[in-house]
């Protein structure tokens, strides 16, 4: 079926038709409006349709549908046309009566309002197609479709808000330089900092081979060591005994000697496997002549015993190769947690034996003209089934591989079954399970439903949805759940991989869901429940008993750990009581304005957390609001040091007294309950794995920094002057050790990580430019006539004289260069 519906996209026009295919489509910012209606702020943009067809678009009988990540006013939007909701963030644009159709190489406008402010060009639709009323399963993609630049004061306004419109190369410039450049001898030999180092006295040569020797026990870290030495090799023992002083398993001890060369001891096999990692650091960059390694003693022990990433796969699908990758690059920086979030509205990308229509159809997103075929286009995936980034699972067998790969490593695999919200693939798929059965006679159509089709609450959730959410009320919904966790573990114990957890979602269950369904209603009163809010509880101590019946602890987001309720007329998450004794492990990303020690308040009342603050760690956040900067912005802006400088148990130490008003910090219990921290990816802007590359690194080396190492001493020192003067010490080490040494190791092993190259830091003083970066030790080139900088144009070795648009890019060690920053220097 899905190799047929990716044939028919190809379909021509109906006779006398313009094809989708010869369309182009331009989308333009136009201005942000502000009135009494929307005093934070309205954008109004354009689309630009033209026909370069021969033939006319008609003037009836078709309709362009596209995504849109933020909500658009429906109704008239000129030239003729109407523009309608599909469901959730799906819209298509149509003719109205009167549309006089469009002539070839005629274009036409079509106004489009946002209700919000938006400044990121990732707001812009995606995915445009057109389809014919006399093809209705046949959608052709636009291919000619760009994004026009923002170059107008206009487009950027902010209104009186006090917000900055843009970061400019003079802003960089006086960020950058809150940290010195260091040389070579100065900079922290070892990221994650460990927590002693012991200088010693001279070198390791590094000459001829490796010689490891290593426990049976010890083979897979064995045959890690071997791949360390490139140019020259030392003697290297592996063991795991006792670290004295230290009793976290993953605990090492690393020697090394002139004489007797590299020893490495664990108090596990992990301890010795992050021995390995602190070596690697420490080995000198590919290309080095008369190797050798420095003398000294580690001791080391994690911070942390969750040092987790979280890759979303069910927004944007990424294969197997893409989970192996970023496997290989958390363990590299002491990372042991994957938190794989399998399932949401717009995909579930995990084969479950015996529910085919999950991944038949929850994991297939394409056009179609009939309901339960496949899930409509979601993020720019466009109408063919076969588009990669919307479209594709893991088989079985694959996510056994991912298991076995990433046990190897030491990390374990958590996986995400995401509800009783963002459940529209699971909700869709059963559904249609339900039909199919339905129609053949079985009496078991309804086993797995998760939907009441009485239901008429009205509710929408943050992506617009308001048919996504599993219903409580039917037991159908248990039966789902409870065979979709029990097919997991058995994939587990097929892999021969202990399963400890399972996430349970719980993310933002939209206000309304539930209150108008005759199914929930029954069973509140069977359980005497007075509200949704006690149907909640009911949920969640369902599934409790579900995951405890498979030897498992549930996990979720914060929302499982929380009750909502009202204060002064607001809603308010308050710690949930009912399930503080019950081991639930809530990850915490809501650190916003107003709920700024949400997390510290359910440690304190008893639950277990893990933090992944979205001001902080959820990668997908913008680096900054210029438009073209990749990444939403709903939650932060988040730039690398926004990242180094989080203090796990001080959230607001450095926050305003205004901010710190009425806010919660952390008992001395409440501590005992961090059990680490969780760097975020969601891939609503993630089509392909070089935007996972940009996104993630380098800021997941300061998330490795935060989760191994201890509080540095800038972090608790109480004087203000002394604490950003270690800052500045500390934070010039780190992006030293960035810039010179951590990301050269990757380039120079084609290791194949398209991290963020920034763009550099320009400040015209005195009719010279100053240039700078932050991560020194990049080589910066530029150009004086106004075109972007090469590997071969000129370094930039000291302030820039010439005068004319000088251009500036930093290059990594095989030519790769980043993003480009311009001033004019008259």
């Amino acid at each position: 079926m899905a190799t047929q519906a990716g044939q028919q996209t190809m379909a021509k026009a109906p006779d006398g038709a313009a094809s989708g295919a010869r369309l182009q489509l331009r989308w333009e910012l136009q201005r942000n409006v502000f009135d009494a209606a929307a005093p934070k702020g309205r954008t109004q943009a354009r689309l630009i349709v033209r026909n370069n067809d021969g033939q006319p678009l008609p003037a009836q009988g078709w309709s362009l549908y596209f995504n849109s990540m933020d909500e658009l006013q429906t109704g008239a939007v000129g030239s003729g046309l109407v523009l309608e909701q599909v469901a959730g963030p799906f819209f298509r644009l149509r003719p109205a009566d009167g549309f006089k159709g469009l002539a070839p190489g005629q274009s036409l406008e079509v106004s489009l309002l946002y209700p919000y402010r938006i400044v990121k060009l990732d707001k812009a639709p995606t995915g445009p197609y057109l389809v014919y009323d006399a093809a209705p399963d046949t959608g052709v993609a636009i291919p000619d479709y760009a994004l026009m630049p923002v170059t107008r004061p206009e487009q950027v306004d902010t209104g009186d808000n006090g917000l900055k419109a843009l970061v400019t190369p003079a802003d960089t410039y006086r960020r950058n330089a809150r940290a010195d450049v260091m040389p070579p001898a100065a900079i922290p030999p070892v990221l994650p900092t460990p927590l002693q180092l012991q200088a010693g006295t001279g070198t390791l040569r590094l000459a001829g081979s490796a010689t490891v020797s290593a426990p049976a026990a010890l083979a897979t870290e064995a045959a890690l060591a071997r791949t360390l030495f490139g140019a020259g090799g030392a003697a290297v023992k592996l063991a795991v005994g006792t670290v004295a002083g230290q009793s976290s398993p993953e605990a090492y001890r690393l020697t090394i000697d002139a004489n007797d060369g590299i020893a490495i001891t664990g108090n596990s096999a992990a301890g010795v496997f992050y021995g390995l990692q602190t070596l690697r650091d420490l080995m000198p960059l590919p290309g080095t002549t008369e190797p050798a390694l420095p003398v000294l003693t580690i001791v080391d022990a994690p911070r942390f015993g969750y040092r987790g990433f979280q890759l979303d796969v069910a927004r944007n699908f990424h294969g197997k190769d893409t989970v192996f990758k970023w496997l290989d690059l958390m363990a590299r920086h002491k990372l042991n947690k994957f938190h794989f979030h399998l399932t949401d509205d717009e995909g579930w990308r995990l084969e479950i034996a015996g529910l085919p229509e999950l991944t038949s159809i929850g994991a297939v997103r394409g056009h179609s003209a009939k309901p339960g075929v496949r899930l409509q286009p979601a993020y720019g995936s466009g109408p063919d089934p076969k588009n990669a980034s919307g479209t594709g699972h893991y088989s079985r067998t694959d996510y056994i591989e991912i298991l076995r790969y990433a046990a190897a490593r030491h990390i374990e695999v958590i996986p995400e079954i995401e509800m009783p919200g963002h459940a529209r693939a699971a909700v869709q798929a059963m559904e249609a399970r339900y039909h199919r059965l339905k129609a053949a006679g079985s009496k078991d159509a309804a086993k797995y439903l998760l939907n009441d089709f009485d239901d008429r609450s009205v509710y929408k959730s943050p992506q617009m949805f308001n048919d996504h959410v599993v219903n409580p009320g039917l037991e159908s919904s248990f039966t789902f759940i409870d065979h979709v966790v029990a097919e997991v573990v058995k994939l587990h114990k097929a892999a021969g991989v202990p399963m400890r957890t399972i996430h349970m979602g719980g993310d933002e269950l939209p206000d309304g869901a539930w209150e108008k369904s005759p199914a929930s209603h029954a069973r509140m009163r069977k359980e005497k429940l007075e509200t949704t809010a006690d149907l909640w509880d009911y949920f969640y101590d369902r599934v409790d008993a579900i995951v405890k019946k498979h030897g498992l602890f549930a996990s979720g987001w914060e929302e499982m750990a929380s009750r909502k309720t009202l204060l002064h007329g607001r809603h308010k998450l308050i710690p949930n009581p009912r399930f503080t004794q019950r081991g639930f492990s809530a990850y915490v990303w809501n650190n916003t304005v107003g709920a700024e020690d949400l997390a510290y308040r359910l440690a304190n009342a008893g639950y277990d957390i893990v933090l992944a603050p979205v001001t902080k760690m959820y990668m997908d956040m913008a680096h900054n609001q210029n438009p073209d900067e990749p990444g939403v912005n709903w939650g932060a802006y988040v730039e690398l040091d926004d990242v180094y400088d989080f203090i796990p148990f001080d959230y607001l130490k450095n926050a305003t007294d205004k901010a710190r008003i009425g806010k919660d910090g952390l008992t001395d219990y409440g501590k005992r309950r961090i059990r680490g921290l969780e760097a975020t990816l969601f891939t609503e802007t993630v089509r392909d794995a070089q935007r996972i590359d940009y996104l993630v690194m380098p800021r997941l080396l300061a998330v490795a920094e935060r989760a191994w190492a201890p509080d540095p001493a800038w972090a608790t020192e109480a004087d203000s002057g002394k604490a950003a003067a270690l800052h500045r010490t500390a934070w010039s080490g780190f992006v030293n050790a960035l810039g010179q040494r951590v990301l050269p190791r990757l380039d120079l092993e084609r290791a194949g990580v398209d991290y963020r190259i920034a763009p550099p830091g320009l400040l015209v003083e005195g009719g010279k430019v100053l240039a700078n970066h932050v991560l020194p030790g990049l080589a910066l080139r530029y150009t004086s006539d106004g075109s972007a900088p090469t590997a071969a144009s000129p370094l930039v070795s000291g302030p820039i004289a010439e005068r004319g648009v000088i251009k500036v890019a930093a290059f990594d060690r095989n030519g790769r260069p980043g993003l480009v920053a311009s001033v004019e220097n008259r």
